[in-house]
């Protein structure tokens, strides 16, 4: 079973790297990646923290972005073109089909993440006091390199963008050791990102399960807008909103997950928060993440194995 997963998963990520809404949005992540450290360098004092925070939030937005896109398209997209009905053909069912493709989504999502979190702590280091040089030779390393292996080795292509994500996000970890805090905005970021992407991948797998792209697009955002306000509508005011909207907000909040989970304040981040360790409330996080992906999951198979595709 796992074998099949697999491979419906890379199979999944090999076509999402080669789509250029894909590569469209890294590049527009890595414009504001350059935007935050111009605001940085403008900035009167504590121009690292300007650059971790503008900088997390980007990686955290367009990781949604790239969930929701991915999330709608990857399963229609198998429909459209009539290659479903073969891979459906062989020993295969609907399920570890549906789960291959959502691993492939959140594994792409990851390269995309990494990728993106190495280049800003690179950044960051390079505001921390490394040396142009080095900061430099960090950034063009992993793609000469990673480029002269795909010559040797063609069909490792599709391998190398995981290896230059993980490359870059080592060294750019290593280069920011001069600013620990920022640096530990960028990784909890990222992890927690991570974790929500994972939920948001899932709800999408659902929608997609049985509706078009456009409103698995529509259904997810707003389910995803939801989740993040799952705090303040379990806290609507009586008094304003009225008993009715209020008791509607309370079921609301416990019916979505709630994402906010994914976006503490940056105390808790940098460790200044009291009593709750940064390890502990990501595994927190991903403990949930996983248990609503699961449930979201075995929804999905159930609509999906019911879908009459003539």
């Amino acid at each position: 079973m796992l074998s099949r997963v697999f491979v419906v998963a890379f199979n999944t990520y090999r076509e999402a790297v080669r789509a250029r809404v894909l590569h469209g949005l890294f590049a527009l992540a890595l414009g504001t990646l350059g935007y935050a450290m111009v605001v940085g360098q403008f900035a009167s004092r504590d121009g690292s923290r300007v650059v971790s925070d503008l900088g997390a939030a980007s990686i955290s937005a367009y990781s949604v972005i790239v969930a929701v896109v991915l999330g709608a398209t990857s399963l229609y997209r198998e429909l459209e073109l009539k290659t479903l009905f073969p891979i459906l053909a062989r020993p295969i069912s609907r399920s570890e089909y549906l789960v291959g493709k959502f691993v492939g989504t959140w594994l792409t999502l990851m390269v995309f993440a990494a990728a993106n979190a190495g280049v800003l702590l690179l950044a960051l280091g390079l505001l921390a006091g490394r040396a142009t040089a080095v900061v430099a030779a960090g950034v063009a390393a992993p793609p000469i390199l990673l480029g002269l292996v795909a010559l040797w080795r063609p069909r490792w292509r599709t391998l190398l963008p995981i290896v230059w994500a993980l490359c870059t996000f080592a060294l750019g970890f290593w280069l920011a050791a001069g600013a620990p805090d920022d640096r530990r905005v960028i990784v909890g970021s990222v992890a927690l990102s991570l974790c929500e992407v994972m939920i948001v991948v899932a709800i999408a797998t659902v929608f997609a399960s049985f509706s078009s792209p456009f409103l698995t697009a529509i259904f997810t955002f707003g389910v995803f807008i939801v989740g993040r306000s799952a705090d303040t509508l379990a806290n609507l005011p009586p008094r304003v909103f009225g008993e009715a909207i209020q008791q509607m907000g309370v079921v609301l909040s416990r019916v979505v997950p709630n994402l906010m989970l994914h976006v503490p304040p940056r105390p808790l981040l940098t460790g200044e928060a009291h009593g709750t360790p940064l390890a502990q409330y990501v595994l927190m996080a991903a403990l949930q993440a996983v248990a609503w992906s699961v449930g979201l999951l075995a929804v999905a198979s159930a609509v999906f194995r019911r879908r009459d595709f003539l």
